[in-house]
């Protein structure tokens, strides 16, 4: 099972002045331990789950491209793009120019959004849901599109008119699409008929989840094995490892469910042994699940 680190909370024990260089050993430790990919929130202000809003948040693509340049393997994404916060030509070239600057490294995370606080406090429109789910699949084809070296021609659709999706350099491999959330009508439904990878959240509904997007895929004609299953759960393993087994236990346990990754943060991840227990035990041992 592959073990990816998403990074939620930028308010680190040096502050702003030592962020950059405190999240570059971060990074680069997680690639060394072993880590599949690296994520971000594309939030502009905190959540509430992590903090106040006035915590440090930096800018999600902004930040992708600054460890882009600070690592080597590990994969990079967002988790996941608010669909609303910026026009999808230019998401696809923000995508792209990630994937061409990291040597084939970048993925869409993407899904139909959910802060109505921080989009309306900067002024990033937040339409109804029904709408940003229109926007969405609108999005995920423009997407396709842009990423079709074949195809520069125009899109028209309900919400988004382009009149030449030209996107020179292509990427150098089409970014695989993660669409984030377990909503089984809409989103799960999006999943089968565009994405690579979905990500839902560890916990009782895990099952159904899966089997409603199994149902999904039958639907679309599509091979349920062809999605990479992610669930998302904090990678908590103690202060010394004392939680290990217990970690290990429950990625055995979703792991016979068919989740083939994790995502999550890593509690207080800027003291370094906190990584180190990665490398020294826990991706060894997932690897074998």
């Amino acid at each position: 099972m592959k073990i990816g680190l998403h990074i939620s909370d930028f308010t680190f024990s040096n502050g702003p002045r030592g962020l950059a260089e405190d999240l570059t050993r971060v990074v680069a430790g997680a690639e060394d331990a072993g880590f599949a990919r690296v994520s971000v929130m594309d939030h502009v202000w905190q959540i509430s789950v992590h903090g106040p809003p006035e915590h440090e948040m930096l800018e999600a693509y902004t930040t992708l491209g600054y460890l882009a340049a600070r690592t080597s393997r590990v994969d990079l994404l967002a988790w996941v793009t608010a669909v609303t916060y910026r026009p999808p030509g230019l998401l696809a070239k923000i995508v792209s120019t990630l994937d061409v600057l990291s040597g084939g490294r970048a993925w869409l995370g993407i899904g139909a959004g959910w802060n109505e606080e921080e989009a309306r406090g900067l002024g990033l429109g937040f339409p109804p849901l029904a709408e940003r789910f229109e926007r969405l699949e609108e999005t995920l084809q423009i997407c396709r599109q842009m990423w079709d070296p074949d195809d520069d021609g125009r899109f028209r659709g309900k919400h988004y008119h382009l009149d030449r999706t030209l996107n020179v350099p292509a990427p150098l491999h089409r970014p695989r699409v993660l669409i984030g959330g377990g909503g089984e009508r809409k989103t799960l439904r999006l999943v089968a008929k565009y994405a690579d990878a979905c990500n839902l959240f560890v916990g009782p509904e895990l099952p159904r989840k899966l089997e409603v997007l199994r149902g999904h895929c039958e639907t679309e004609g599509r091979p349920y094995d062809e999605i990479e299953k992610t669930a998302q759960m904090v990678l908590d393993v103690g202060d010394r490892g004392e939680k290990i087994d217990e970690f290990l236990a429950t990625l055995a346990e979703i792991g016979k469910l068919g989740i083939q990754a994790v995502q999550g943060k890593v509690p207080w991840v800027w003291e370094p042994e906190r990584i180190a227990l990665f490398k020294r035990e826990v991706i060894p041992a997932a690897a074998d699940l």
